[in-house]
């Protein structure tokens, strides 16, 4: 491998940003998916991808410039060369029984200790890529998938907090992503709480493309409904004579109120079903009557009741 220097175009004192830009503006010509089956281009690219490998870690880079490591991150011994050695071509200056230990000896114990890092097929963290710092084995692109393909920039996760009035007119709704932008957002007809919406090209951007967003919708709590499918349950409170001598009760929905029409003696026990008032048209609205007494009490009603307790009595209860 040559000078990673020359390798990128660049000087010995080059700063860490013209060493990112240089080699970002070679990998994007070079990458495997732009050159596809391009054999020269991919050896091209990898050892663009090795040199930055060395350049971009200040130890690294400081350890090759001191001459404490090859072009390809292999440390260097006084008088042995690992990569002609690793090739069985290695042979060191002067006595190779120099201290007890042949040219074997010294590769077969360096490569034990160090696991096969480097050349041998290691591991190799890429910490200072722009593009992110994954971890890939020797000679494999850094960048790449298991199919050959630049790794997919980021999706962005967020959640929209929708009303379930915006939930049922299918209105668009303002969603803020992880990178601050914000976006307007049209809901699906008949989204359902907790689905997803995927906004292609709404995520990480990158030389390599982009990523996507991920929009997990979330019906807000309503303070009058409560959702039960595409059906909405609310309470209507009603005074005691409304339930003993019937009325007519005016009832929410998610457009304009309803008049309701109570029987006389309703039996509040059971909801009273407003057809195709729930959402989308397609659910109902369950009305559940609570008889609510006067806050600060009243002679007369308790007078009645207790004539009624003892004069008129009747059975809820088993």
């Amino acid at each position: 491998m040559r000078d990673p220097y020359s390798i990128l175009g660049v000087a010995k004192s080059a700063s860490d940003k013209e060493i990112k830009s240089a080699f970002r503006k070679l990998a994007k010509v070079y990458h495997p998916d732009k050159t596809k089956d391009d054999k020269k281009a991919k050896a091209k690219f990898n050892e663009v991808t090795a040199a930055y490998d060395i350049l971009s870690n200040k130890e690294k880079r400081a350890q090759f410039d001191r001459g404490e490591i090859d072009a390809e991150g292999n440390p260097k011994f006084a008088g042995f060369d690992f990569n002609q050695a690793r090739r069985g071509g290695a042979r060191p200056q002067g006595n190779a029984q120099a201290g007890g230990f042949n040219t074997e000896d010294i590769l077969k114990e360096f490569m034990s200790g160090m696991g096969g890092m480097g050349g041998a097929g290691g591991a190799r963290q890429y910490a200072g890529s722009p593009f992110g710092g994954q971890a890939s084995a020797q000679g494999q692109n850094p960048f790449a998938s298991a199919s050959g393909a630049g790794v997919k920039p980021k999706d962005y996760v967020a959640t929209a907090q929708v009303s379930l009035e915006d939930v049922n007119a299918g209105a668009s709704v303002k969603v803020l992503l992880p990178s601050g932008k914000s976006l307007a957002v049209k809901l699906p007809k008949h989204v359902k709480d907790g689905q997803q919406i995927r906004l292609k090209g709404e995520g990480e951007q990158s030389v390599y493309g982009s990523g996507d967003a991920i929009v997990t919708v979330k019906y807000k709590k309503h303070k009058k409904f409560r959702v039960d499918g595409k059906d909405l349950r609310v309470d209507v409170p009603i005074t005691l004579y409304e339930a003993v001598l019937g009325a007519k009760v005016r009832v929410p929905t998610l457009g304009a109120d309803v008049e309701l029409n109570l029987p006389a003696g309703i039996d509040t026990l059971k909801s009273l079903r407003l057809k195709g008032k729930g959402l989308f048209a397609k659910g109902d609205i369950l009305v559940n009557l609570r008889i609510v007494l006067p806050k600060e009490g009243d002679p007369d009603l308790e007078s009645l009741m207790r004539f009624w307790r003892d004069q008129k009595p009747y059975k809820v209860r088993d």
